[in-house]
């Protein structure tokens, strides 16, 4: 790369590896989907529901027990859960039960922050 003081222009070689990496990048429309999964994992209480899903199905009214949050913040969190795709639902009567939709979010949530 030749720079000055006003100016840094990279060599052909840079040009042509750079002009790679970015046909190299996902559409737009992939990374603002990714953003939106990562913006729903992005809250504690939605982590805590991850966690506290990892064992099975559980009823809403358990998830508002074991976070000591009323209905409609856990019903907040749980829709932001269910529009990402992390989680899926059932009714039974008037209850809806929550489980998660792919085990392994766990596993790759800690891949993540622990690397």
């Amino acid at each position: 790369m030749k720079c000055n003081e006003d100016k840094c222009r990279p060599d052909q070689e840079q040009v042509d590896n750079i002009n790679r990496l970015v046909n190299n990048l996902p559409v737009d429309a992939d990374l603002y989907q990714d953003a939106e999964h990562i913006k729903a994992l992005s809250d504690v209480t939605r982590l805590k529901i991850v966690h506290l899903l990892r064992e099975g199905e559980l009823c809403v009214c358990e998830i508002m027990y074991a976070l000591d949050k009323p209905q409609s913040t856990v019903s907040h969190h749980l829709n932001v859960l269910k529009n990402a795709g992390f989680i899926t639902w059932r009714k039974e009567g008037i209850w809806t039960h929550y489980q998660l939709s792919n085990p392994q979010i766990l596993d790759n949530i800690e891949k993540l922050t622990k690397s």
